[in-house]
């Protein structure tokens, strides 16, 4: 990149935090930081801390949520930052925006900086909507002037004209978000930083904000930073990505191989069974489901039958309704069905586990996952999200060439007749 085109750069970017506690700690460790800094000596603390690992118990009283952060954005560019739960992206984004300061290292920023990182941050309650657009532009260094001539566009684009006088304590979170955005978006920062916060949003919302953000980056060259766990979204949108995982960027290319890379890091299996004692499960689900396999020995084939067997627990005494949804690699939902639609409970059972099969899997080649929805007919006891991930083969037996999968997720056979 040219000098003259890069309006955003990250060196040496680390954020460290004390655990369990507010502030720096105690007085003698602030009193060690004085001694240090008045010797000229570096923060002592600064040598210690675990990687940023939610899942691991730690060892030290410190972690460091980044650690030595290195990138260039230039302008015009849409970067997607992406990473599981708890890796660093939203730690990032803060301190992008000068919410919080880094531990170590610096940002260089040209021009204003726009940030929308939670739902209603910058608004405040008692004020309408009207006024919270004046203050949001203040605060983003617009005059009064500047403000004016972009309201009624931020209004009508939110879409809360009617409650638009109304104090914003009022408003439901995705009437919020809708303001926030708009406001963030059309006072024309050089640099907008957008959090999963669009996830609040309704779908009709969503669609417009991306093709809001897409107006911004490439008809007036301005710059967007994304995090978001829509990865459909984020390929739609984004030019280039960073891959965040414990705190450090494990990958900063072209969007595409970045959210390959993420999620080629899930589990993707084809003939082996997975527990699912530990999965991750919607909050006041029970631990009904206990493990599910695929039958198929030769593997998933696009075309062919393929049965996965659920597990559940021996003691489970109600009647019971499975449902099951598959998405595809970006996180779209591609088919959902249930026992329910098709007037089916599973009652005096006889065994402890369900076959769910899939007759003449018309899915392109690729990689999916499986969530499961454990009931009694009437709503959900036990859910968890990508149960199982799986990858789909083409049969190299059959005459008719494999599908791209960028023309589509289901295969259709066809006939041509002329």
């Amino acid at each position: 990149m040219r000098a003259e085109d890069i309006i955003l750069k990250a060196e040496n970017i680390s954020k460290q935090y004390r655990l369990g506690l507010v502030g720096t700690g105690t007085i003698s460790h602030d009193l060690n930081r004085w001694w240090s800094r008045i010797r000229g000596k570096e923060d002592p603390y600064l040598k210690v801390g675990d990687i940023n690992d939610r899942t691991s118990k730690a060892n030290s009283q410190y972690v460091w949520a980044l650690k030595d952060i290195n990138f260039e954005v230039k302008r015009g560019e849409v970067l997607g930052i992406i990473g599981k739960n708890g890796a660093g992206k939203s730690t990032l984004l803060k301190i992008l925006s000068k919410v919080t300061g880094p531990t170590t290292g610096e940002i260089k920023t040209k021009g204003r900086i726009a940030s929308l990182l939670e739902v209603g941050t910058g608004f405040h309650g008692e004020m309408t909507g009207r006024e919270n657009v004046y203050l949001n532009g203040a605060i983003l260094g617009m005059t009064k002037k500047e403000i004016k001539s972009k309201i009624e566009e931020i209004i009508v684009f939110s879409g809360c004209e009617r409650y638009i006088d109304t104090p914003v304590k009022r408003y439901s979170s995705g009437m919020t978000v809708r303001l926030a955005f708009a406001v963030a978006a059309f006072l024309e920062p050089e640099i907008l930083v957008i959090d999963e916060v669009l996830a609040v949003g309704d779908a009709e919302f969503q669609k417009k904000a991306i093709g809001k953000m897409q107006d911004i980056s490439k008809g007036e060259g301005r710059t967007v930073l994304f995090v978001s766990h829509n990865m459909a979204a984020v390929k739609n949108l984004c030019t280039r990505g960073l891959l965040i995982d414990k705190g450090k960027i494990v990958l900063n290319d072209n969007i595409d191989k970045v959210v390959d890379s993420y999620l080629s890091n899930e589990d993707v299996v084809s003939t082996s069974s997975k527990s699912l004692i530990n999965s991750i499960r919607d909050t006041g689900a029970q631990q009904i489901m206990t493990s599910i396999e695929i039958l198929n020995k030769e593997g998933v084939i696009s075309g062919r039958d393929v049965c996965f067997r659920i597990y559940f627990k021996e003691d489970y005494k109600e009647n019971i309704s499975l449902g099951y949804l598959i998405k595809d690699d970006k996180d779209a939902n591609i088919h959902a069905s249930n026992m329910k639609q098709c007037d089916l409970l599973f009652e005096n059972k006889t065994s402890r586990f369900i076959d769910l099969t899939l007759k003449n899997l018309p899915l392109a080649p690729g990689k999916y996952s499986l969530s499961l929805y454990f009931g009694n007919g009437n709503y959900d006891l036990d859910v968890i999200d990508n149960a199982i991930f799986f990858q789909v083969f083409w049969d190299n037996t059959s005459n008719i060439k494999a599908p791209l999968k960028k023309w589509g997720n289901v295969h259709i056979s066809n006939i041509w007749d002329y």
